[in-house]
């Protein structure tokens, strides 16, 4: 635990999913919410195809949901969505003439039903 999903655009060239990951998941490192580096689990995905409103205009949009185990008070959350978008921000060079909407979310799993093991070889 957490889960960190991440979509973006494929109109977002510059935008590394590889060291995204890394920094968003570095940012939770240091927050000190969670137990181990290894719990948390991040994955990218690059969304092809895609619409942001209704206009014509070049439009993008990167997109994190953050799911973690029920219990945490709104303002450790408000805490974490505010980290991971400021690591969004800066990511990369933003592409010119292109109207980019960066969101975090943050959603809770029941920590009653969630179940996990790891497998060790």
């Amino acid at each position: 635990m957490p889960h960190l999903h991440m979509e973006y655009t494929a109109n977002l060239p510059e935008l590394n999913a590889d060291v995204a990951l890394i920094r968003l998941n570095n940012a939770l490192v240091a927050s000190g919410q969670f137990a181990a580096e290894f719990d948390i689990k991040s994955r990218a995905v690059k969304v092809e195809t895609f619409k942001v409103g209704t206009a014509m205009a070049e439009r993008a949009f990167v997109h994190v949901k953050l799911a973690l185990l029920s219990g945490r008070s709104g303002q450790i959350k408000k805490q974490l969505s505010d980290s991971l978008l400021a690591v969004l921000q800066d990511l990369c060079q933003w592409p010119t003439g292109v109207e980019v909407q960066l969101a975090v979310e943050i959603l809770d799993i029941d920590r009653e039903s969630y179940v996990k093991t790891a497998i060790n070889h």
